[in-house]
């Protein structure tokens, strides 16, 4: 049983049980006792399961993320200038990841005219970009109902066919020491994947993001540009971390 077939197995079935034995594991995908080890072991790694004695358990993250419905009516005129920004990145013939969030997706007006190929894993920003004529890929993956967004690891494994010029990102937190952050473990996974695979990657937070910390780590600030539109103090300490693009 090939690599994936064994996580996405293990995956299941904590969904199912929220805790599983590592005998149980073992007759379940007919591996050795060290091979589940190893499982556990990178599936922690990547957020998904915490290992406990004798097996594991499903991460459970405790915060609330607010709906895809919610956070669209907040900071607005803020997000469309990160987003006016932020497209001004883009050139003819570059291919470009779109993260789901509402800033991400108010970057997709100013997308009109240019010659791009776009992935992306919001089932929102595929149909304003199919209303444009824009040619898209849409990731695989379990559908979260918050976000419309494509999440986990399937979703890792279908963006892993991809290779982009630019990525960009909505995040809940921008943090000096936690980095960048979100709360769903899930959605984390599939930024972080987003950051790997992009030739460079932009991080759109307006100043409501800054100071915070969110349950899941995507990665530290020097991964990613920041493209924000306050000058405020908390911006300027984090200048010596990361490279900071001001939209004003």
């Amino acid at each position: 049983m090939l690599t994936k077939q064994r996580h996405q197995l293990i995956l299941q079935r904590l969904s199912e049980q929220r805790i599983v034995k590592l005998k149980e594991l073992v007759e379940l995908t007919e591996a050795s006792e060290s091979t589940i080890r190893r499982d556990l072991t990178d599936l922690e790694a990547e957020g998904y399961l915490e290992r406990v004695h004798g097996g594991a358990t499903l991460v459970i993250h405790p915060e609330e993320e607010p709906t895809f419905e919610e956070k669209r009516d907040r900071h607005v005129d803020e997000k469309v200038a990160i987003a006016r920004k932020a497209a001004t990145f883009i050139e003819d013939g570059m291919s470009v990841y779109l993260d789901a969030g509402t800033t991400t997706q108010a970057m997709v007006p100013f997308l009109t005219g240019k010659q791009v190929i776009v992935v992306t894993n919001s089932l929102p920003i595929a149909n304003d970009l199919f209303d444009l004529d824009i040619k898209t890929f849409v990731i695989g993956g379990e559908l979260k109902r918050s976000t419309q967004a494509l999440v986990g690891y399937n979703a890792r494994e279908s963006m892993m066919n991809y290779r982009v010029d630019l990525a960009f990102l909505g995040i809940n937190g921008v943090d000096l020491e936690a980095g960048y952050t979100t709360p769903d473990p899930e959605e984390a996974l599939v930024k972080k994947t987003a950051i790997e695979l992009a030739r460079t990657a932009y991080i759109l937070a307006d100043d409501s993001k800054f100071g915070k910390r969110s349950f899941s780590r995507v990665a530290p600030l020097e991964a990613a540009t920041l493209v924000t539109l306050s000058d405020v103090a908390y911006v300027r300490s984090i200048e010596s971390t990361t490279k900071v693009v001001n939209a004003q």
